[in-house]
């Protein structure tokens, strides 16, 4: 096939040290993954290749500059998060034939403390609908960044004054919640299953705030059980490991929903953590949910893990059955 070649022109040379990488380890990975040939001159990128791979790389160094530009940092995982999101080959399961709609458009969570953006284009759908639905169910393997950016939503609502308060909520422990055994109060017992509700939380807002607005009620942690009887108006609430919620927990929770308020439900139903003859309020609710227009369900899949690029390939090998 005929090679084809063509010229970007940047108009921030101090920016193009960071869009390269470290001895242009970033172009080199767009070089591996679409066998296409770049070369560097001033603010110029030439890139030599196949047509369609060609213009994919176009779009991907086009994508990468902006977020320079907005001042963002941009690493080895914007990189391959970039290539996914513009190359139908490198995706799962692409968003039926909307993935250059999708690429196109600029998403930016604003945080006290970083900005946020999409690293596939489930990823980049599920904000969108977080925004636009007032419940949004997510369904997927680990870290493929349900709660991540549900929290990150939840956090650039409130600081817009879209919402009242934040409320966190993961049944604690397995369905039952048996804490008793543990020592210490019911925080002590509870805090070590909301320590990734903590983490979410501190990579987008200063620690001493997070503090101040729990103690202020302001930003909610609790486990599952402490959601009977309650109302929760104008609030963003997520349940996060809704696997692990009965039937009967999910309705529950669920008509907890108040006027103002928005929720996302997040879970991976390949990790049941109930007893075998208990169903998951999750897949109950997706079932009898699913055609209910106002809610909203995304389902991510392996190709959108955005943790460590070897935490794609262990899920890959334990879903192989043997």
């Amino acid at each position: 096939m005929e090679k084809q070649q063509s010229t970007i022109h940047f108009g921030n040379n101090s920016l193009l040290p960071q869009l390269f990488g470290e001895y242009d380890k970033h172009l080199s990975k767009i070089e591996e993954k679409l066998s296409v040939i770049t070369s560097a001159r001033g603010n110029a990128i030439s890139i030599v290749g196949e047509e369609t791979n060609v213009k994919y790389a176009e779009k991907i160094l086009e994508s990468l500059y902006k977020k320079l530009e907005k001042g963002m940092e941009i690493n080895m995982n914007d990189v391959e998060a970039s290539i996914r999101m513009a190359v139908p080959d490198f995706q799962e399961e692409p968003l039926n034939n909307s993935n250059d709609t999708l690429f196109d458009e600029q998403i930016v969570i604003q945080t006290l403390k970083k900005l946020i953006t999409p690293y596939s284009n489930h990823q980049k759908k599920y904000i969108k609908e977080l925004f636009k639905k007032d419940m949004v169910f997510a369904v997927g393997p680990a870290g493929t960044g349900k709660t991540y950016l549900a929290v990150a939503v939840a956090v650039s609502m409130f600081l817009d004054h879209r919402f009242e308060r934040i409320v966190l909520v993961r049944p604690a422990v397995e369905a039952g919640e048996k804490i008793g055994f543990l020592p210490g109060d019911m925080k002590d017992k509870v805090d070590p299953y909301m320590q990734p509700l903590y983490d979410s939380l501190y990579d987008m807002i200063p620690v001493e705030k997070v503090q101040k607005h729990i103690e202020n009620r302001i930003i909610e942690i609790a486990p599952l059980a402490f959601m009977r009887g309650r109302t929760l108006r104008n609030a963003f609430i997520i349940l996060d490991e809704a696997q692990n919620t009965t039937p009967t927990q999910m309705k529950m929770f669920l008509t907890r929903m108040g006027e103002g308020s928005k929720m996302a439900i997040t879970g991976d139903l390949t990790q049941i953590d109930l007893p075998g003859n208990v169903q998951s309020g999750l897949d109950d609710a997706i079932k009898r949910l699913e055609k209910i227009e106002e809610i909203s369900f995304i389902t991510f899949n392996n190709a959108d893990i955005v943790r460590h690029s070897l935490v794609s390939k262990i899920v890959n090998a334990y879903d192989v059955k043997k």
